[in-house]
Order: structure tokens, then C-alpha cells, then sequence
């Protein structure tokens, strides 16, 4: 669910007295229907509370209380996200930020925020974020792009020598919610800003499909071993055009891939496949004799990154061989953050050695899964070069080699 809560970018001179703590879990569905309300959808119904109830981890969901009424929300669930290199942290995955209407711009959600931040005990915690300006003063940064997709029906022909082999069959959701996650563990963290989903991930997507009036299906793909190797969720919508929207698409090899691609453009009355938030390095458009079936609509911000613990979260993921240089970070919102960081191949440690470049944590968040390099946020006035000869050497040591995508929305 799209994080919704940050609303109150301007504290208005009107102080509320707010008591911000963990909920019990008899109250989870009050804040779930407070988020819901807060995106402009009506509280769930019993049978879809019945499909959510069980993503409320333990002591991992806050609420806002002004005289003994909840007047906001946040909520995280533990995951896990791959780094560069190969290596994986553990990942709060935040979500369900929520204000009530009356009560925004008045603090909550920089208090919800403040003591989610402070309580996780990942050393990462990422989110969607509803709005481009609210999230950076939190210290979240944008850590990767997407494209959203089109592909038009009538000229999108696959190349002869596009990889084929395999079936693809549609699946009930009883099967889909036993097939969907052995597919995905064995895809999961191969790809640097992947993240895992957990088990309740998956009957979610069943109710929002219904929340959001999608009829949602789902197709798999088997490959000529007998193995499950690749799945889609999808629904058709709209008329003139008829729309047919990729919802999740992940696979384990090219083979099912394009199998999958071949599915989607042979499902009938449909003129345009549309998926969001695709990788920016998929070679979709090779795939097809004319390679111009395939366009990139629109490019937006994936999810954004938050280092929680920043010594922790540099130590983990490694760097290209290069000079090492030294950055300084600040970070306002938890301020044991801040300091100098000496970054090289072999690592990262806490240093007094004078800075080389100079950045706030969101800066950081965006330079850490190498999704921007640090010569872009210094053109853009978003770092501070204290040694000239330090801004290559940042481009070098945080340089992925894939660029990173997380692939899940939540």
C-alpha cells in the first residue's frame, strides 16, 4: 500500500497534544481503516479485514493519539534486500502512514515517522512514496527508477529467434498462493535491490485486487524441465482502449520471460499491455521485429531507501576497486548518524580523516545501491566536493553492477 501519512509538510502554529505508541492488536483494524480513509478508500469489509489481518506484525504498528482518538498511523514488516555485491541486510519495510484529515499538518506523521525510525531494529527501512517532496526530510532517498511499459498489440510480433520453450497456464488463486512464493524464493534477492516478501505478501494482493475493483489473475510459466519458473498478475480494463495492466511479473530465466511477454500480447480483446515500474535495463523492446511496439511512457522514482543505521549499512555491501574516499554525512532526524566515513574496497569505517565530499543521509540513500552517482547529485547541488579528485572516486567505489530495482510494491 502506498505510504499516504506525511501530509503535514508545514507544522502549523496549532500544538496538539500527541501521544504516539504501539498498538494492540485489537486495535490494527481501526488503523487500517484510518489508512484507508486517509487514500481515499472505504474501511475494509470483514472478509477483506480477514485477508489483512494477519500482515500486522507484533509491536511493529504506531498510532497517534490526540485526547484518546487515533488520528494516525504507521506501520513497517520485516524483509530482507539485496545489496551490491551479493550480500543482503535486513529491511523494514514501511507502509500504512496514515493522518486523519482533521489532524495533518500538525506533526503526527513526523512523530509516527520519528519513533518507527528509532524503534525498527533493521538497519534499512524502505517505502513508496505517495508524494516526491515529503519523504527527503526524513532521510529517505530515491534509490532506483522504472519505466512504465506499453506495448502495442498490433505491431508488438516477437522475433523468430526470441527464446521460447515451456507453457504458460493460468492458475487459481488457491494455486497461485502456493506456486507464486516457491517461484519468487528462487528469484528473489539475485538482483540488487530486490527485497523478500513474506508469507501474508501474497493473500494481500487478493484483497486489493478486490478493494480496488481489478480482477486480478495470474499466469504461470513452466519450463520444458517440469519446473515452475516464472509468473504474471494482471487485469484488463478500460474500453477503447482495452488495457491489459501487468500488476507483478518475475521470472527465473530468459526462456520464461519472454514466454510470459508472448502470453500477455496473445490474450484477446486487449489493444495495449501497460506494465508500471519495470526495470530501466529490461530489453523488452528486443524481444520484437520492430523494436518501436515497445515504449517507455514515463520514468518515475521507484521506492525509497532509508539508512537506519548508516555505519552498519556501508559496512555491508562492498565497492569497485578504487582510490578510497572519505564522506561526510549528516543526518538531522538521528543524529548518531553523522560523521566521516572512510569508503573503500575494502569496506567502510567510521573515520577523523578530512572529508572528501559532503552529503545529508537522503543523498546517501540515493548513492548507496549505486542508482545515482554521486558526479549527478553534485551537478544538482545535492553534495558538497571538499576534494575535486573525490567525486570520481565515489562515482567508481559506489558503482552497481546492475542497476538496482526492487520489483516489489507494498
Amino acid at each position: 500500500a502506498d505510504p499516504f501519512g506525511t501530509m503535514d509538510r508545514v507544522t502549523v502554529p496549532d500544538p496538539i497534544d500527541l501521544v504516539v505508541r504501539v498498538l494492540r492488536p485489537d486495535e490494527y483494524r481501526a488503523a487500517r481503516d484510518l489508512f484507508s480513509v486517509a487514500v481515499h478508500h472505504p474501511p475494509v469489509t470483514d472478509q477483506q479485514w480477514a485477508g489483512l489481518e494477519s500482515s500486522y506484525e507484533p509491536d511493529r504498528t504506531l498510532g497517534g493519539f490526540v485526547d484518546g482518538e487515533l488520528v494516525g498511523t504507521a506501520m513497517s514488516f520485516a524483509s530482507r534486500i539485496g545489496l551490491p555485491g551479493g550480500t543482503s541486510l535486513p529491511l523494514a519495510a514501511v507502509t500504512d502512514v496514515g493522518v486523519r484529515a482533521d489532524h495533518t499538518r500538525r506533526g503526527v506523521a513526523t512523530a509516527l515517522i520519528r519513533e518507527l525510525l528509532v524503534s525498527v531494529t533493521e538497519p534499512l527501512a524502505r517505502l513508496w512514496a505517495s508524494e516526491g517532496e515529503i519523504y527527503g526530510r526524513f532521510g529517505f532517498g530515491i534509490s532506483e527508477w522504472g519505466g512504465e511499459i506499453v506495448l502495442d498489440r498490433r505491431t508488438a510480433v516477437l522475433r523468430p529467434d526470441a527464446p521460447t520453450g515451456g507453457a504458460v497456464r493460468l492458475v487459481s488463486w488457491d494455486e497461485a498462493l502456493k506456486v507464486l512464493p516457491e517461484i519468487f524464493e528462487r528469484t528473489g534477492l539475485a538482483r540488487n535491490g530486490a527485497m523478500t516478501r513474506p508469507d501474508f505478501y501474497w493473500r494481500q494482493q487478493r484483497v486489493f485486487g478486490e478493494i480496488r475493483g481489478e480482477f486480478r489473475r495470474i499466469a504461470v510459466h513452466r519450463g520444458p524441465d517440469g519446473v515452475d519458473d516464472g509468473f504474471v498478475m494482471f487485469f484488463v480494463a478500460g474500453r477503447d482502449p482495452h488495457r491489459l495492466n501487468v500488476i507483478d511479473l518475475h521470472t527465473a530465466n530468459p526462456r520464461a520471460w519472454a514466454g510470459l511477454w508472448r502470453f500477455l500480447l496473445g490474450v484477446d480483446l486487449v489493444d495495449e499491455v501497460r506494465a508500471e515500474d519495470r526495470p530501466l535495463d529490461e530489453p523488452l523492446r528486443w524481444l520484437f521485429t520492430d523494436p518501436r511496439a515497445c515504449r517507455v511512457a514515463e520514468v518515475g522514482d521507484g521506492s525509497w531507501l532509508r539508512l537506519v543505521d548508516v555505519p552498519s549499512a556501508l559496512a555491508a555491501r562492498s565497492y569497485r576497486d578504487g582510490e578510497p574516499v572519505v564522506i561526510e554525512v549528516s543526518d538531522p532526524f538521528l543524529p548518531a548518524n553523522s560523521g566521516r566515513y572512510r569508503i573503500s574496497v575494502d569496506g567502510a569505517v567510521r573515520t577523523d580523516e578530512p572529508a572528501g565530499i559532503a552529503l545529508d543521509v537522503s543523498a546517501l540513500a540515493s548513492l548507496y545501491l549505486g542508482g545515482t552517482r554521486a558526479s549527478a547529485l553534485a551537478a544538482a547541488g545535492r553534495l558538497r566536493v571538499l576534494d575535486p579528485a573525490a567525486l570520481a572516486r565515489a562515482d567508481r567505489l559506489f558503482d552497481a553492477d546492475v542497476p538496482p530495482w526492487c520489483g516489489t510494491f507494498f
